[in-house]
Formats: C-alpha cells, structure tokens, sequence
C-alpha cells in the first residue's frame, strides 16, 4: 500500500462538482483542491515559488534547485504540496533528523534513521497570499507527521518575525538556532507529533 493511499490527510479534496459540457456529458477536470507529496519533477515549480518568497526577504532561499531535487529524491513522502487545478500553490520539504537540536550539517543531510523531521521550507505563491494556506498546509502536514510510525517531533528554524506565525501552528520557541546564513540568525522552533499510535488506529494509516 502506497503512503498517499493509507493516508487520508493526503487524498484529493475536490471543493466544486465536475464541469459539464455543453451537450450535458460530463467533462474531465482536475481536481480543484489536493494534497500531495512532492516529485522530483515537481523541482522547478517549488524554486520558482520559493525564489520569489525569500529573495525579495532574505536575499536568498533556504533551499537551492539542486537541494531541492536532492531531499525530493531521497525523502519526498516528507514533502507536501497543495495543488490548485493543477497547479503548485504551496508546499513544504522535509527531511529526517537524528539529534536534539538542529546543527549546519541538517541544511544539507536526510538521516533516515533520525526521528526528527526538519521542516526546510514552507512558502505560499504570491497569488494566493493572505489567504491562511500556509497555516492550513502546516495543519495538514502535522496531522500527515502522526501517521508515520517514525516521527517524534518537527522541528524548524526560522527568523525572529516569523516567530509568531509558527507558535500560532502550535510549534514552541527552543531559544536560538546554532544554525547561521550569512549574516542571517535564526530561532529554533520545534512540535511534539503526539498520538501517532492512535492516529493510526483511528484513520486508516
């Protein structure tokens, strides 16, 4: 059984009815809505949503091309993308950890035998901004976190005005990150995955 078909949290949600045609035959249309984890062939559409969210910030993005297609080939059932008609509109890229706090060496390393999962990024097009997908994809990804036997907790490192947003997706501040970006500094945040036997239990993962 694939990982997408044990968990509910990934299946499609379609939000609107099937188009017809004009004879009255109903037409195929992507679904207006779905979750999924992420491809290698999905690389370029996450850079491309990732570029313009933290350059215009930062200066740079958390994760390169080739990072990206790095963690999507090693790790993509932790990825997660919300699809709209087809198209990307928001995603996270994890990858394992298998220590208390996040170190340089976690930017770059998937330890597939941590119980940490290290969320790199989560970025939203700017079409579709202000709209509460980014807390909706983190609910949605956490939820997805307590149907793997393996998770323990996620953990993150973000800047300090992004500090609020992540506590508001229930993550707590670990104080700050020995993690450093240039002359970027960094707070650790991290959330327990708790319940994941019942979870299992209870909804078919």
């Amino acid at each position: 059984m694939s990982v997408l078909s044990a968990l509910p949290f990934l299946k499609p949600v379609h939000l609107q009815s099937p188009r017809s045609s004009p004879g009255g035959q109903r037409r195929h249309t992507l679904p207006a809505s779905e979750f999924r984890c992420l491809s290698p062939e999905d690389a370029v559409s996450v850079f491309e949503i990732e570029r313009e969210a933290f350059i215009s910030v930062s200066g740079d993005c958390p994760l390169h091309l080739d990072e990206i297609r790095h963690f999507l080939n090693l790790c993509p059932e932790l990825s997660l993308g919300w699809f709209e008609e087809g198209r990307l509109v928001a995603f996270i890229i994890g990858s394992l950890w298998d220590q208390e706090r996040l170190s340089q060496a976690a930017l770059t390393l998937h330890k597939a035998q941590g119980s940490a999962v290290h969320i790199h990024v989560l970025a939203v097009h700017r079409t579709v901004r202000q709209q509460g997908k980014g807390s909706i994809l983190m609910w949605r990804y956490l939820q997805y976190l307590r149907c793997l036997p393996f998770a323990r907790r996620a953990l993150l490192m973000c800047e300090p005005f992004l500090v609020p947003f992540y506590q508001k997706c229930g993550f707590e501040a670990l104080g700050p990150c020995e993690v450093t970006v240039g002359d970027l500094a960094f707070v650790e945040m991290q959330h327990p995955v708790r319940g994941h036997a019942f979870m299992r239990r209870n909804s078919g993962c």
